[in-house]
């Protein structure tokens, strides 16, 4: 099994979401762009949700509060797509669509 060892932990500076992508600019100038279908709350996300995003950690982690969605950047670099269950994404939905 090979395992992936990282010499510095890799840490985001900027976050860009388009309607199709998430683009993270890491700190030693790398950018890594995956599919928003990877991470279900993100795509349903509106775009002011998707633009209000906050690093934690110095970059360890992106966190988007109006979304209760946190992604890591060593398991972003890893491929790692949402963990979220199907059932679980289906309560968060049903939550979006109750008026307050």
């Amino acid at each position: 099994m090979i395992s992936l060892e990282l010499e510095t932990e890799p840490a985001a500076a900027a976050v860009e979401v388009s309607e199709t992508e998430l683009t993270v600019r890491l700190a030693d100038g790398r950018s890594l762009t995956v599919p928003l279908a990877w991470y279900p709350r993100l795509a349903h996300g509106t775009p002011a949700e998707r633009a209000n995003w906050t690093l934690i950690g110095n970059g360890y982690a992106i966190e988007w509060p109006d979304l209760d969605e946190h992604i890591g950047t060593e398991g972003l670099l890893a491929g790692r797509r949402s963990g979220e269950s199907e059932q679980s994404l289906r309560r968060w939905l049903e939550q979006r669509r109750r008026p307050d």
